[in-house]
């Protein structure tokens, strides 16, 4: 059953592998019969056809249709474009030399193309890995602190007699902005699971960009309601393929980081407007701004507890902007983030058509 499985791994068989095929090679008897009819040697052929060769082994998977190639290759030009044409003939001079070597430097070519997209392919694949590795790392330093507030402030309320309501009051309120954020923590861990899933489509549809903001302003305005949040946008409609969960997430993580790490914030401003094929979303603060040596680093998951302006595990803005970045480019889209003159502006670009966005 697994050599079964390792040989269909190896020579696996799609109809879009077999169209570029048949393109490739017939490109490539074409272009011989042009240049025999243009010049009466018999030497164009080899490289012709080791050139198709390479291309179809660079644009189809596996060893399949690049080895079919390969031989397809060498037989053609012993029966097509070698003297006498349109018949074999084995017994010409230093034949069987010639034509190994190009048998040889086909399957060669076929068997190193194939094997540097494998190798992208796990390189793609590694990073992927260690993303999630170190996004899940991250979490893990997350989630301890406001577990320990939790069950300090609960142990706090069911052991200590004496408590006044304002200071049970107190306690309870802590608890509940720890369990809050536990909760964006484990949304973003189920965003990590999302786009790790190899299988999954985005069930991208197109929605309305206003009300996005306007249900991610709503909600943050519940959680900070001591800062102010306006939404613009164009007086179009502006209408956006999107998942709508994902990029709301998007937009909450974001208000929420300038909230924490913009530590004077007062005032945040979320745009949206149309930039030729894309719709650009910003949002814009009147903090602190961002360290210039965070800047390089926002999005990768990789800033640690220690270098944050706060500095406590819950306060890692690393693992927000990295799942971010994540949800972006499952989308098509780009992401950055910039200093003004006053504050930090966040902001991501999505495509306005389909065709723009790839598939996760």
């Amino acid at each position: 059953m697994r050599q079964t499985q390792n040989k269909a791994a190896l020579f696996p068989f799609t109809f879009r592998d077999f169209f570029i095929f048949i393109g490739i090679f017939a490109c490539a008897v074409e272009l011989c019969i042009l240049l025999r009819m243009a010049d009466s040697s018999d030497g164009f052929a080899s490289p012709v056809f080791v050139l198709a060769v390479l291309l179809i082994s660079r644009f189809t998977n596996g060893y399949l249709f690049g080895t079919l190639a390969a031989i397809l290759g060498v037989i053609g030009v012993n029966y097509i474009f070698t003297y006498p044409y349109w018949a074999f003939d084995f017994t010409l001079a230093g034949y069987p030399l010639t034509f190994l070597t190009m048998f040889g430097v086909s399957i060669i070519t076929c068997t190193m193309t194939t094997k540097i997209k494998q190798q992208e392919r796990l390189r793609v694949e590694g990073e992927k890995e260690k993303m999630r590795a170190n996004l899940l790392r991250s979490v893990s330093h997350d989630i301890r602190t406001p577990l320990t507030s939790i069950v300090g402030a609960t142990s706090a309320l069911l052991e200590t007699e004496g408590l006044s309501e304002e200071e049970q009051r107190a306690l309870l309120e802590e608890a509940r902005d720890e369990a809050q954020w536990l909760i964006r923590v484990m949304e973003n861990l189920l965003s990590i699971t999302r786009m790790g899933d190899a299988q999954t489509q985005l069930a991208k549809v197109p929605e309305a960009a206003e009300e996005i903001l306007g249900e991610a302003a709503r909600k943050f305005r519940k959680r900070f309601p001591e800062i102010q949040v306006a939404v613009s946008a164009p007086d179009e409609l502006l209408l956006v393929p999107m998942d709508a969960i994902l990029i709301e997430q998007v937009l909450s993580n974001l208000l929420e980081n300038a909230a924490i790490h913009g530590q004077t914030v007062t005032q945040i401003q979320l745009s949206v407007q149309r930039e030729q094929a894309y719709a650009r979303f910003a949002a814009q603060d009147n903090g602190c701004g961002i360290p210039p040596k965070e800047l390089p680093r926002l999005f990768d998951g990789t800033l640690k507890h220690g270098e944050t302006p706060s500095g406590d595990g819950k306060r890692n803005m690393g693992i927000g902007l990295s799942v971010c970045m994540a949800i972006v480019r499952a989308h098509g889209g780009t992401m950055e983030a910039k200093n003004l003159s006053r504050g930090a502006e966040f902001s991501f670009r999505l495509p306005l058509s389909e065709k723009e966005s790839p598939s996760l």
